[in-house]
């Protein structure tokens, strides 16, 4: 019997501590977060001093339900999950549900942190536990109830005012704010036009380039020259001044010496960063494989965890990691390749997510190409990244030569003209050697290059001048590099959160991705607009900053988690309350007028829809119904013009009739491009209806008959009993259940009463959401039982609303039938020996959920002062 039950959150991790910790420790996962949210309404009580409702997550119910028997056997539990708040705060609640069981009487209960999974660290952190920090979990709970308030009461409006599914979410809603500015920037921006002068001299047989600097005794700046003429003046009059001998005289030569430095190591988002600048990863994918490599990857010798963990913005190592750093930087490229003194990088977060060391191998010993074969592509490839950078850290510094040659074409004096050639050569690599930092939008260095030996007064003979055209650029789209670096320059967010970030804007279609590059969506345009004029304040970048700024003083104990929430809650719910009253559909949807239609003269406008945007003749009040046409793919509302309009109206065409005289026309209806002949619909999956040829269609709609006869092989019409060939092979359906036909069955044999029989023991079909997902079991049996239609299942309204990857995990613990006390709600707060605290107070779940009041009714019930609790 294992005396001591460790918790971690993932089974890969548990079975790499296992083989760490020997047979005196049972090592059990929690398989992540073991109870959210109660995901509906009033699961958050601004009017009880933010009450939180907790449920468990039905996903990990057999979870919870193993740690529990196997905690009747030990003698004390180590909660050892992910060493930040999201990771205190999944140990607290497992502790909490324990606790409410009664399963923790005369068990001892620690914390375990550890931030490398090897043998050495694992052992340290079990023999150094310490109490659950409460700070931590309060930071957590801030976190996750703001989050909550924010999706719960914006993402309806959006509803309301622009169409269903939509969200708004407290860190989502500025990444896409500034995604739609950067768009905006971009429409605003008038390319201006400028010509460059480059030239080419030589000197001995050696050829090199030359820049133009100086012209008439003036800096050359970009907009010296506008045009071509002023540019093609300039060279002549550079032609003339070098002579019939095209001969330029060397007047000054500055010789320097340059050194640069490496990059700090890894933190979560310039690992990010390097990953899709370097590797074409994307956010998510780098976190996935850093996952792996922290949770251990069998090499030969058990699994081990190949790296530190991955969460985390502090650029500082720890002692002994850079000790092993430089004895490998000796061993591999030499003595003089490590740097003369330890190079210690400092956090320019006040908070570094309490994970106290960067991103780095946890071993520097173990060198990516040893164990290229134990790795999968991906996995190898972010480990060598990591292992470079890191490497590279400890490295010494590359020195480069830099010269700048100034020559004279012509007379020097106040109107001389002054060309300028730049060298540069890598004289000791240093760090360059292993690694060098990727840059966003990049421009090639014109003063990488090696120049002839050249003495002042030398002349150089000018081979040629070319004035060329160019023309500004507006400012780059974001990529997902770019984007969290940005996010991070502006506080937005935490390590943990980039990747669902980017992940909820691409779900939400508020954005594309083309060419590796965001841009925004119309949806994500108007949505955008909609926060940015409404909701200014909690879009603005400081704001949010801020508020990451006093969850990160939550979290060290310097500011109750109270504070935070009071001070957001109030004027927040009463913009919301403003704007719903205030502020119409037609206002929210951006109508543009594009013209007048020529028959009608009815005015004709693009705006958005419940369906998408669309273009619409005439309006509502007009006495005849409006004409309505769904944009094409491609199509943007913003750039969209009148004669693309007239084009949209040419649906539904008449394209013929079929050898039996059914009329065949092509279409475009709520679920996509389609053909109709007669009363039967084709979906087009490839073609276009604007474009599509009878010839084409006829055969479409036959391709669509003869794989609708092969899907049906029995019809008893008279039953209304069909058996057909499905995905997973032949079933028997009456339209409400579906049977299995058996295996030892020919489906063509089965009579009618065989199919009955086989429906009759079949199970009903799980019931269906709002949303067309599947509810579930319990909750579609509790329905069912009910006799209830009821719409969409609690949990995907609280994932749509929330907009937050907690809201997601809400989603998954949607509508389970269990008594209140079964449910894990959160009661008080653990008692800790150091101080009196107390921990966001919960409420029983039993208890019925309440909407936040309309402002009037609040005022009768303020909110409790947060002084009257210790934290």
């Amino acid at each position: 019997m294992a005396e001591h039950l460790v918790i971690v959150e993932s089974p890969a991790k548990a079975r790499t501590i296992k083989k760490y910790l020997g047979r005196d420790y049972e090592v059990l996962a929690s398989y992540g977060h073991v109870r959210d949210l109660v995901p509906k309404e009033g699961a958050v009580d601004p009017d009880n001093d933010f009450r939180m409702q907790y449920r468990l997550i039905e996903r990990n119910e057999k979870h919870v339900a193993a740690i529990s028997r196997a905690l009747k056997k030990a003698s004390s539990l180590l909660l050892a999950t992910d060493p930040d708040r999201e990771g205190e705060a999944i140990a607290w609640h497992l502790h909490e549900i324990l606790r409410e069981r009664g399963e923790l009487e005369g068990k001892s209960t620690q914390r375990v942190v550890f931030h490398e999974i090897t043998r050495n660290a694992i052992r340290e952190a079990v023999t150094h536990p310490r109490e659950l920090s409460l700070d931590l979990v309060n930071a957590q709970q801030a976190r996750r109830a703001l989050d909550y308030l924010v999706g719960f009461n914006l993402s309806p409006l959006l509803w309301k005012k622009v169409r269903r599914g939509l969200s708004a979410g407290r860190v989502q809603s500025p990444a896409l704010r500034m995604i739609c500015e950067r768009e905006a920037e971009i429409a605003a921006f008038v390319a201006q036009e400028y010509w460059t002068i480059d030239a080419e001299g030589e000197h001995g047989t050696q050829a090199f380039p030359l820049k133009l600097v100086e012209f008439g005794g003036r800096k050359v700046e970009q907009f010296s020259f506008t045009d071509a003429a002023g540019a093609h003046a300039a060279a002549a009059e550079l032609r003339s001044a070098a002579g019939d001998a095209a001969q330029l005289k060397v007047l000054g030569i500055d010789r320097k010496q340059r050194r640069r430095n490496p990059s700090p190591p890894f933190t979560t988002s310039t690992l990010q960063q390097e990953a899709s600048r370097k590797l074409g990863f994307s956010a998510q994918r780098t976190m996935r494989v850093a996952q792996q490599l922290y949770e251990g990857v069998d090499i030969g010798e058990g699994s081990v965890g190949l790296i530190t963990y991955m969460r985390t913005d502090s650029v500082t190592l720890a002692a002994e990691a850079v000790t092993e750093i430089r004895a490998v930087i000796e061993k591999l490229y030499g003595k003089d390749s490590v740097a003369e003194e330890v190079r210690h990088f400092k956090n320019k977060s006040k908070n570094a997510q309490e994970a106290h060391e960067a991103v780095r191998p946890t071993s520097a010993a173990v060198v990516p190409a040893d164990i290229e074969r134990y790795l999968d592509g991906d996995q190898y490839k972010l480990y060598a990244l990591i292992w470079k950078r890191a490497v590279a850290c400890q490295m010494a510094h590359a020195i480069f030569d830099t010269v700048a040659v100034d020559m004279l074409a012509g007379a020097d004096g106040p109107q001389r003209h002054l060309m300028r050639a730049n060298g540069s050569t890598l004289v000791k690599a240093g760090y360059i050697a292993v690694y060098q930092e990727g840059r966003d939008d990049a421009v090639d260095d014109e003063g990488d290059h090696v120049l002839p030996q050249m003495q002042v007064g030398d002349a150089v003979r000018l081979t040629g001048l070319h004035p060329e055209q160019h023309f500004t650029e507006p400012p780059p789209r974001y990529t997902e590099a770019s984007l969290v670096k940005a996010l991070e320059e502006h506080g937005i967010g935490r390590p943990s959160t980039y990747a669902s970030i980017i992940s909820t804007l691409r779900d939400r279609e508020y954005v594309e991705i083309d060419n590796r590059r965001f841009t925004a969506t119309d949806i994500g345009k108007i949505v955008g607009r909609f926060l940015t004029e409404h909701f200014h304040r909690y879009v603005e970048y400081g704001f949010t900053a801020g508020m990451e700024d006093e969850l990160d003083a939550v979290a060290r104990g310097e500011e109750p988690w109270l504070t935070p929430l009071t001070k957001f809650w109030k004027p927040f719910i009463r913009q919301v309350e403003l704007i719903e009253k205030t502020v119409t559909r037609e206002q929210v949807a951006q109508a543009r007028e594009l013209g007048r239609d020529p028959v009608s003269g009815k005015p004709i406008t693009v705006r958005m829809g419940r369906f998408g945007p669309f273009v619409q003749i005439g309006t509502k009040d007009d006495a005849e119904k409006p004409r309505f046409a769904g944009l094409r793919p491609g199509q943007k509302m913003d750039s969209i013009q009148l004669a693309d309009a007239f084009e949209l109206f040419k649906l539904p065409r008449t394209l013929g009739t079929t050898a039996t005289g059914e009329t065949v026309l092509t279409a475009i209806g709520r679920f996509g491009p389609y053909v109709k002949y007669g009363a039967k619909y084709v979906s087009l999956k490839e073609d276009d209806p604007y474009t599509i040829t009878l010839e084409r269609a006829l055969e479409v709609i036959q391709a669509k008959a003869i794989a609708d006869a092969n899907r049906i092989i029995q019809d008893f019409v008279a039953a209304k009993i069909q058996v057909l060939n499905g995905r997973y092979g032949p079933y028997i359906t009456d339209g409400a259940k579906n049977a299995r036909v058996p295996k030892d069955r020919d489906p063509k044999t089965l009579t009618l009463e065989e199919c009955q029989a086989l429906l009759a023991a079949a199970p009903a079909k799980n019931a269906r959401g709002r949303f067309g997902r599947r509810l579930p079991a319990k909750a579609a049996a509790a329905s069912a039982a009910a006799g209830s239609s009821a719409g969409a299942p609690a949990g995907v309204a609280a994932g749509a609303a929330a907009g937050t990857h907690a809201g997601a995990r809400a989603s998954a613990a949607a509508t389970t039938a269990r008594p209140a006390a079964a449910r894990g709600a959160a009661g008080p707060a653990i008692k800790m020996p150091a101080r009196k605290t107390r921990v966001a107070t919960t409420a029983a779940v039993g208890a019925r959920a309440r909407r936040p009041k309309p402002a009037a009714a609040r005022k009768k019930a303020p909110l409790k002062k947060t002084s009257s609790r210790r934290h």
